[in-house]
């Protein structure tokens, strides 16, 4: 694979482009002093962890370009596929939650414009399906850098204005009138606790390390960490800060996906969609390449040196229009955005973000420090304990939605 041109922060960041959209980590926030704690625990537990999986890329002398590669030298045949499993999860459920989220906010836009709710979720759901069959058809992560430099690069723009807007809906409303109280009965509240918990995890999903570790020049381990330590002070100054000011503004009444919460002034709220339609655009190309490459593998020839040969191009045509078929329908039968995040982030992105990289660490490393290794347990356990209550969240708020509202609904 070809090193990247582009800077080592901007491939990091676009792999991480969920912590940049607005997710709805601030519901954590209604737990008020354990949200926060969540919050930044979260932050550091990820950090780390992506240290430590950029720290084995090479642990045997041998650069292991993709994660499923990785645990296959350190765990044998159950670690890779269980990251396999694991990363397909976390990849495909990841694209079917951003194209809910780049459904609704193109039906955001065109309700800026026309009040008449003529054209339903649905509907953006598939524009934004077609577009993404159309980048499917550049071969790999490689060719897509430019597409990703303009898809981070617009994260900028689009914090600027969200914070922005947001601000600007908090001071017009009357603050007399907003709650931060979580309501419910308190099955609901403890439910909501454990889909909390999938939500953050899915907050800091980057389940494709190597994958981006493999494309940058060398010394690939010190731009590797200095990518890493670079998205990580983005993510801080962006993430957190929309995730507290969306707090602020809307309390517990905050939607799930923030830009659906605000209303006004429009140039606002067009623009701050327009900007995370690209930046969804460029996450979603990322976390498709890995259900791409399995099958890839099967039926490309792989060994040509032309990689838009016909044969190639044919079959790659074929499995991008199945997958994105695929996606497209679920995601318009069952747009539950904020489920879908906190399955997402328990089922998939707990365990590759959260869990494996530890134990890896402590399997390759085996440091000799009491206390070190006290620490990895401590996150291997509390972050199982997660995905499980998480999980369990996620998956009862999809059967009380289901039952709510019918299948292909315009919510």
């Amino acid at each position: 694979m070809q090193p990247s041109m582009l800077p080592p922060p901007l491939p990091l960041l676009q792999l991480m482009q969920p912590c940049l959209l607005p997710w709805p980590p601030w519901a954590g926030l209604q737990f008020r002093e354990t949200g926060v704690a969540m919050l930044i625990m979260g932050t550091v537990v990820t950090w780390y962890n992506s240290i430590l999986v950029a720290s084995l890329w090479e642990w045997d002398g041998v650069p292991h370009v993709r994660y499923r590669d990785l645990a296959r030298s350190i765990f044998g045949r159950h670690g890779y596929w269980a990251v396999t499993l694991f990363q397909q999860v976390a990849s495909i459920g990841n694209n079917i939650t951003v194209q809910i989220a780049a459904g609704s906010s193109m039906k955001a836009i065109y309700m800026t414009y026309h009040n008449d709710n003529r054209l339903k979720l649905q509907e953006f759901i598939i524009v934004f399906g077609v577009f993404q069959l159309a980048l499917s058809q550049l071969p790999d992560i490689h060719s897509l850098r430019w597409v990703n430099a303009i898809c981070t690069l617009s994260t900028v723009g689009f914090t600027a204005t969200a914070i922005g807007a947001t601000v600007y809906d908090g001071r017009k409303l009357n603050r007399s009138t907003i709650d931060y109280k979580l309501h419910g009965t308190k099955d609901h509240k403890l439910f909501g606790i454990f889909s909390a918990l999938g939500t953050i995890a899915f907050s800091f999903g980057d389940a494709m390390l190597p994958e981006i570790q493999s494309t940058l020049r060398r010394p690939v381990k010190k731009n590797m960490y200095k990518g890493i330590s670079a998205a990580y002070a983005v993510i801080i100054v962006t993430y957190w800060t929309v995730a507290f000011v969306g707090f602020w503004a809307f309390g517990s009444t905050v939607n799930a996906y923030l830009l659906n919460s605000l209303t006004g002034p429009r140039w606002a709220i067009v623009l701050t969609n327009i900007l995370a339609i690209i930046q969804i655009a460029g996450c979603y190309q990322i976390y498709c390449r890995p259900t791409y490459a399995v099958f890839e593998e099967k039926f490309m020839r792989l060994k040509d040196k032309e990689p838009l040969s016909l044969h190639n191009c044919l079959v790659r045509l074929c499995i991008t229009s199945i997958y994105i078929v695929v996606i497209t329908l679920v995601a318009a039968a069952l747009p539950f955005f904020g489920d879908f995040v906190a399955l997402c982030g328990s089922v998939g992105f707990s365990p590759l973000d959260f869990v494996l990289p530890v134990v890896a660490y402590l399997r390759v490393r085996r440091p000799k420090n009491w206390s070190v290794c006290i620490v990895n347990v401590i996150i291997v356990v509390s972050y199982t304990f997660v995905a499980i209550l998480g999980s369990i969240g996620a998956v009862r708020f999809i059967a009380i939605d289901i039952k709510n509202y019918r299948l292909f609904g315009n919510i």
